[in-house]
């Protein structure tokens, strides 16, 4: 979700005076999202922007992102949404961005834009949604690919005996607690997302999805799996299950599973998401707790 298509700069634009760099707070977010608003491909009210990016997950939330201002007019911007996030044991920082939007008068300025968020001590940083010119800014930046391919699966209606699917709030703290738990229920806010276990008690496989269209056809886009190894042997009653809600396939990145089923296609060709860390690895990287889940893009 960006608008930055070119990166070359007229005389014009080298001749203008600098404009200066700001945090976004909530003093000022209704700006930001004002600006959105006017510049965005998206149509979303400023109060769908505002509620967007004032999610989360942090104990310190140090800012919403940066924004250049240019005689006190907002004239780009790129937001941030904060995670506190237990990887392997350990606590650590995210930053999302998202929202990268800089007029074209002062596109010259992107970087510096994206320098001042990046250069935030301690956080390891995620963009699922660059466009190729982004992505191509922030490799510059040093950050890393993930795999863009997406493995596409028929959804048939094969029985998958002894397999349960259940999606009833109510059995937290009785089929499932901890971690998992905690997961359903900072994501239970957001009217997009749907969420299901799927396994059996003891043994539960959290699936997070959105419902989308493909080729013209209901589907299920897969933007959470905690356990690839179950997904892959409840598969049969999890594509009934979306079936009889009348999805005809189901969508999940490559990445999320340790391996292909043998009836699906891989679709690729999309913008490559990134991540920026000096000590986790592609495997520690999902969409919880991010713009993936907050803004219903």
């Amino acid at each position: 979700m960006r608008s930055m298509d070119r990166l070359p700069f007229s005389e014009c634009e080298l001749a203008m005076a600098k404009p200066t760099i700001e945090a976004i707070s909530k003093e000022n977010l209704q700006e930001f999202a004002d600006f959105l608003v006017q510049h965005m491909s998206y149509q979303r009210s400023s109060e769908a922007w505002i509620e967007g990016l004032s999610a989360n997950w942090a104990a310190e939330r140090p800012n919403f992102g940066y924004m250049l201002r240019d005689e006190g007019r907002v004239v780009g911007g790129i937001g941030a949404i904060y995670a506190d996030r237990l990887i392997r044991g350990r606590t650590e920082r995210f930053c999302n961005i998202t929202s990268w939007c800089v007029l074209d008068d002062y596109r010259k300025f992107s970087m510096q834009l994206a320098m001042r968020l990046v250069a935030q001590e301690g956080i390891h940083l995620t963009d699922f949604s660059p466009t190729k010119v982004v992505a191509g800014a922030l490799q510059f930046l040093k950050f890393q690919p993930l795999d863009e391919a997406v493995i596409v699966l028929p959804n048939l209606p094969i029985p998958g005996f002894g397999w349960r699917v259940e999606t009833d709030p109510g059995r937290i703290g009785q089929d499932f607690s901890g971690d998992l738990a905690k997961k359903w229920l900072d994501h239970a806010g957001f009217p997009w997302l749907n969420q299901i276990l799927l396994g059996r008690p003891g043994h539960w496989c959290h699936l997070i999805y959105k419902r989308r269209s493909f080729k013209g056809l209901p589907c299920a886009s897969i933007l959470h799996v905690s356990d690839g190894g179950l997904f892959l042997q409840g598969l049969a009653a999890l594509q009934s299950h979306f079936l009889l809600r009348g999805m005809v396939s189901t969508h999940v990145e490559r990445r999320m599973l340790p391996a292909v089923p043998r009836i699906a296609k891989i679709r690729t060709g999309f913008n490559t998401k990134q991540f920026k860390s000096d000590t986790l690895t592609s495997d520690d990287i999902d969409y919880l707790y991010s713009e993936s889940v907050a803004l219903d893009l």
